[in-house]
């Protein structure tokens, strides 16, 4: 659930690398070009970028609708198009029975077998109906943090891979040990080495 919607679980990250002098031209240019592209008339299988936090069917950002005071905020939207293994296995199943009644044969050979699975993944894929997953996003420029609205380890990779090619910026996640690291003098970080774990009970 994104921030606009009440409670949410997030993940913080650490934005590293240097932006340009013109900051809002650079974003500006960057969120449109990588933004979503709608898959439900294709036969694609799956699709990433952006889209306001607002709407997620708006991939225009009229009026620079991302930009808040200082912040960037943004959802990450990703459609993808699935079939149950199940389901793929049965209709399978089902096109070589029909195949060894009608040549009158005990076995099929294996490279049929995969042409004939590939065929119907295919077939299935085609009629399946894209799902969409939308994550929440802000972005501190100030501080260079970001705030990502979601616990979501493959959804947070795919953050990761989307906002270095949009940006040419890396995330690195802020875990406590990281954050211990900025908040402590530079001769005082051996001592997190010592830290053990303790029950207070």
């Amino acid at each position: 659930m994104g921030f606009i919607k009440g409670s949410a679980s997030y993940v913080r990250f650490a934005v590293e690398g240097d932006l340009p002098e013109n900051i809002w031209d650079f974003i500006a240019d960057r969120v449109v070009s990588f933004a979503f592209k709608d898959i439900d008339d294709t036969y694609d299988e799956d699709s990433l970028g952006w889209v306001s936090v607002l709407n997620m069917f708006d991939t225009e950002f009229d009026f620079a609708s991302y930009a808040a005071g200082n912040y960037v905020t943004l959802s990450m939207r990703l459609d993808e198009r699935k079939v149950s293994s199940a389901i793929v296995n049965k209709f399978v199943q089902k096109k070589e029975e029909e195949i060894k009644k009608e040549k009158q044969i005990q076995k099929i050979p294996r490279s049929m077998r995969v042409e004939i699975k590939e065929s119907i993944q295919n077939e299935l894929l085609r009629k399946a109906l894209a799902v969409p997953s939308v994550f929440d996003l802000c972005w501190n420029l100030e501080n260079s943090t970001l705030i990502f609205f979601s616990t979501n380890k493959k959804a947070q990779a795919l953050l990761e891979d989307l906002f270095k090619e949009s940006f040419g910026l890396t995330l690195v996640q802020q875990i406590p040990y990281v954050c211990g690291e900025h908040l402590l003098e530079e001769g005082e970080i051996d001592q997190l080495a010592l830290i053990t774990p303790d029950i207070f009970v």
